[in-house]
Protein backbone atom coordinates (compact mmCIF):
# COMPACT_ATOMS: atom_id res chain seq x y z
CA UNK A 1 0.00 0.00 0.00
CA UNK A 2 1.66 3.08 -1.02
CA UNK A 3 2.17 6.03 1.78
CA UNK A 4 -0.06 9.27 1.61
CA UNK A 5 1.25 12.23 3.79
CA UNK A 6 -0.79 15.80 4.15
CA UNK A 7 1.35 18.85 3.84
CA UNK A 8 0.95 22.53 2.62
CA UNK A 9 2.70 23.21 -1.53
CA UNK A 10 5.30 25.61 -0.83
CA UNK A 11 6.64 26.16 -3.80
CA UNK A 12 4.89 25.97 -7.65
CA UNK A 13 7.78 27.36 -9.76
CA UNK A 14 8.20 24.14 -11.94
CA UNK A 15 6.59 22.88 -14.78
CA UNK A 16 4.49 19.55 -13.18
CA UNK A 17 5.79 19.35 -10.21
CA UNK A 18 5.33 21.39 -6.72
CA UNK A 19 7.21 21.13 -3.17
CA UNK A 20 5.13 20.14 -0.59
CA UNK A 21 6.48 20.75 3.27
CA UNK A 22 5.10 17.92 5.90
CA UNK A 23 5.24 19.04 9.40
CA UNK A 24 5.55 16.35 12.24
CA UNK A 25 6.04 17.09 16.15
CA UNK A 26 8.25 14.72 17.84
CA UNK A 27 9.07 14.74 21.09
CA UNK A 28 13.16 15.27 22.29
CA UNK A 29 14.60 12.00 24.48
CA UNK A 30 16.11 13.96 26.69
CA UNK A 31 14.46 17.69 27.17
CA UNK A 32 11.02 16.00 26.83
CA UNK A 33 10.46 19.45 24.72
CA UNK A 34 7.97 18.80 21.83
CA UNK A 35 9.50 20.24 18.65
CA UNK A 36 8.71 20.65 15.30
CA UNK A 37 10.37 18.51 12.43
CA UNK A 38 9.24 19.70 8.64
CA UNK A 39 10.19 17.73 5.35
CA UNK A 40 9.98 18.79 1.82
CA UNK A 41 8.66 16.73 -0.70
CA UNK A 42 9.19 16.98 -4.79
CA UNK A 43 5.27 15.49 -5.84
CA UNK A 44 4.36 15.77 -9.49
CA UNK A 45 1.23 17.35 -10.23
CA UNK A 46 -1.84 17.45 -12.63
CA UNK A 47 -4.27 19.00 -10.91
CA UNK A 48 -2.48 22.99 -10.56
CA UNK A 49 -2.71 23.23 -7.10
CA UNK A 50 -1.63 27.09 -5.88
CA UNK A 51 1.18 28.02 -3.42
CA UNK A 52 -0.58 27.55 0.28
CA UNK A 53 -3.40 24.87 -0.34
CA UNK A 54 -3.43 21.77 1.52
CA UNK A 55 -2.64 18.45 -0.48
CA UNK A 56 -2.43 15.25 -0.12
CA UNK A 57 0.49 13.61 -2.00
CA UNK A 58 0.30 9.60 -2.60
CA UNK A 59 4.20 7.72 -2.88
CA UNK A 60 4.51 6.35 -7.02
CA UNK A 61 7.28 4.97 -8.59
CA UNK A 62 10.02 7.15 -9.14
CA UNK A 63 8.90 9.81 -12.48
CA UNK A 64 12.26 11.92 -11.89
CA UNK A 65 15.72 11.81 -9.95
CA UNK A 66 14.07 13.73 -6.76
CA UNK A 67 10.56 13.26 -7.83
CA UNK A 68 8.66 9.94 -5.63
CA UNK A 69 4.90 11.32 -5.37
CA UNK A 70 1.99 12.77 -6.58
CA UNK A 71 -0.90 14.91 -5.53
CA UNK A 72 -4.34 13.09 -5.03
CA UNK A 73 -6.33 15.73 -4.07
CA UNK A 74 -6.85 19.46 -2.82
CA UNK A 75 -7.48 19.74 1.01
CA UNK A 76 -7.70 23.22 1.39
CA UNK A 77 -7.34 26.38 -0.66
CA UNK A 78 -5.00 29.30 0.53
CA UNK A 79 -7.30 32.17 2.41
CA UNK A 80 -6.36 35.65 1.51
Amino acid sequence: MAKKIKGKVVSNKMQKTVVVSVESKARHPMYEKVMKKTRRFKARDEIGVKMGDEVTIEECKPLSKEVCFKVIEVLGKEKK
